[in-house]
């Protein structure tokens, strides 16, 4: 039986934490990487796919078509209350309710590691680009950030922090408890994990070229007795893997 992993049970909690403008990741990392990337214009039109409560919208300028769509509605019902822009209710993995062929870019910020058939989602992007359309995955670095799968340690004798990864390739579905305190009482999501290679594969197959590819760190600094160890950490393990497909 297909999982329901829309957000829709935890959307509040969602809200509370991404809110109008986005979590701290958003303003301080993803937007600033991503400007530096683009430059959009009044002839660009945006697809947002798994578009939360509309982040990205915000983050346009004044004049750039956009079309955003969630499974979630009460994140769709946030979206719509923030700003002015097309937002609608939909699986991003199943057909696409809009006949807009030729959006020049399409996003998918953060969220296609939530969705169970993510390969569709990419496939639908693909469907609704003009030729030379770009694709833009933002995923939680796959080789470093993956849940229960990965996590820090501490060499006290190098006094080195280091990232431990204990399973990489294999396909994954984890399970998220979204308030542990709570343990079996917790709504649950699911986050479904794969290597890079996996996502490459699923863009070659659409018709993408990877024209852009980086990893980008946390922006968080830290202070005290740790703080060298922990700063050069994150110097060296991305938190961020952003990929750019350019439709054929």
């Amino acid at each position: 039986m297909r999982k329901d992993t829309a957000w829709s049970r935890v959307g509040k909690w969602y809200d509370e934490i991404v809110s109008r403008r986005g979590h701290t990741y958003h303003q301080e990392v993803i937007f600033p990487e991503l400007k530096k990337w683009y430059k959009f214009k009044r002839s660009d039109a945006i697809l947002d796919l798994g578009c939360g409560q509309g982040i990205l919208a915000r983050e346009l300028p004044k004049g750039v078509g956009y079309v955003g769509i969630d499974a979630a509605k009460p994140l769709i019902q946030k979206a719509k209350r923030y700003s002015n822009h097309q937002f609608s209710v939909g699986d991003v993995c199943k057909p696409l309710k809009i006949e807009k062929k030729d959006f020049s870019h399409a996003f998918i910020i953060l969220a296609l590691q939530n969705m169970n058939e993510g390969e569709k989602a990419i496939a639908n992007g693909a469907k609704h680009l003009r030729k030379g359309g770009k694709l833009i995955l933002v995923l939680n670095h796959p080789c470093y950030r993956i849940p229960r799968q990965s996590s820090w340690g501490t060499d006290k004798g190098k006094k080195l922090q280091y990232r431990r990864v204990d399973r990489y390739l294999s396909t994954l579905e984890i399970p998220i408890q979204m308030h542990p305190s709570q343990k079996e009482k917790s709504e649950k999501t699911f986050s479904y994990h794969h290597p890079i290679s996996t996502y490459v594969q699923w863009m070659v197959k659409e018709g993408f070229s990877v024209t852009k590819l980086e990893e980008w760190r946390s922006h968080k600094s830290s202070n005290g007795k740790q703080a060298k160890m922990e700063n050069r950490a994150r110097e060296e393990f991305p938190l961020f893997l952003a990929i750019e497909g350019t439709i054929r």
